[in-house]
């Protein structure tokens, strides 16, 4: 659908205004541009201020990844009811809806993502729409509709949160700055600064996720939605950047899967597992996520050969690389699966420890043989882009 599409399409819908949500969203941001800076300049503010801004910022923006999202959502790990209370208090804090809302709306823009019909927050409907245009006007795509969390209707937490979010809310976000403030003499400079700019930054660090993560960056896993990996935006979302990857696998408690991916809110939720208070963390299989890695690398591989003209020898090569790297990855992922199955055995004494340390160096065998392919094949990928050097 082009642009023009899209305009007329939401001109003819003529939606209502949502005007609490109208006045909330452009009152906030109204005040924190002008009441911070004006405040900062005549008095200014002093470490402990802006050290409670940042605490606070994470505080409601690990509730929103962390809870609202990969927990109550995705259900990609379970949380001990301790850590729940604290996620419902910091949802409230984000004042982005309570648990009810907001899982309802994302578990929908995940069945019918770019579906502008559908999708709460599609961003087929251009960036205003999808970061926050959605929420000022009442959309029929994002009417209420809670019959896709029933789960979440059993969660005590979630019902008591439901129940009490405006009370919340104030508790939140003008009590709780507030009393921080009256500890260090300046309850003025607490409410602007904790409160007022911290909501208005952590919302939008939010959306940023709706929009951006939408439009801008790779497409690694699948090109079947148009969810990105931007890893620039994950440094500012908490984790949240890597999109692609988590549109495709969003059952995994992880978005950034590599260990130099920075997804601060998988460490959370993985250092929290130790303590007890996380448990049943969920991960895609390997395979899986390798497999759907290769193939978007060999179709934009071959995409790139049409496109330069290579020869067919060139192509045939690549599709050979490719078979044997498939065959290669099957045959890794199966060892790999009978090694932890055979440790598994080992602890309950049923495996001979011969058998035990064969599997083992198969499976490690497998595992470099696979990487030197990997290796060929991101060579090969990368030639491509050097027309005379494929041809010779």
């Amino acid at each position: 659908m082009t642009n023009a599409e899209v305009k007329a399409q939401m001109k003819a819908e003529n939606a209502p205004i949502n005007w609490t949500n109208m006045l909330l969203f452009s009152i906030t941001p109204a005040c924190a541009l002008t009441l911070v800076p004006l405040y900062g300049y005549f008095y200014g503010y002093d470490l402990y201020e802006w050290v409670v801004f940042v605490l606070l910022m994470g505080y409601c923006g690990l509730s929103i990844t962390a809870g609202y999202h990969r927990m109550w959502s995705h259900k990609t790990y379970k949380a001990h009811p301790l850590l729940r209370f604290i996620f419902a208090l910091g949802g409230a804090m984000a004042l982005q809806n309570d648990v009810f809302h907001w899982a309802s709306d994302h578990r929908r823009h995940h069945q019918f993502t770019d579906n502008n019909d559908r999708d709460p927050y599609s961003a087929g409907r251009g960036f205003w729409f999808s970061h926050m245009g959605w929420i000022l006007r009442s959309y029929k795509s994002g009417r209420r509709d809670f019959s896709n969390i029933k789960d979440l209707q059993r969660d005590p937490i979630a019902v008591w949160q439901h129940k009490h979010y405006l009370k919340l809310v104030l508790l939140m976000n003008i009590g709780l700055p507030a009393l921080l403030g009256w500890l260090h003499g300046d309850i003025l400079a607490s409410l602007l600064l904790a409160g007022l700019l911290r909501l208005v930054l952590s919302q939008h660090v939010t959306w940023l996720i709706n929009s951006i993560a939408h439009m801008w960056g790779r497409q690694t896993y699948s090109d079947k939605h148009s969810a990105r990996d931007n890893p620039v935006l994950a440094l500012i979302t908490y984790g949240e950047g890597y999109h692609n990857y988590h549109h495709t696998f969003q059952w995994d408690y992880r978005n950034g899967i590599r260990w130099w991916h920075y997804d601060p809110t998988k460490w959370m939720i993985r250092l929290l597992s130790f303590v007890g208070l996380t448990s049943e963390l969920k991960r895609c299989n390997p395979h899986e996520v390798e497999k759907a890695r290769l193939e978007m690398q060999y179709r934009h591989a071959t995409e790139k050969c049409h496109l330069l003209d290579l020869p067919e020898s060139w192509r045939q090569r690549l599709e050979a690389e490719y078979e044997q790297l498939q065959q290669l990855l099957q045959q890794w992922s199966e060892h790999r699966q009978a090694w932890y199955e055979a440790k598994g055995k080992r602890i309950q004494e049923t495996l001979a420890h011969w058998e035990h340390l064969q599997l083992r160096d198969k499976y490690r065998e497998l595992h470099f043989q696979l990487k030197i392919q990997k290796r060929r094949w991101q060579e090969m990928v990368r030639h491509l882009s050097q027309p005379a050097a494929a041809a010779a």
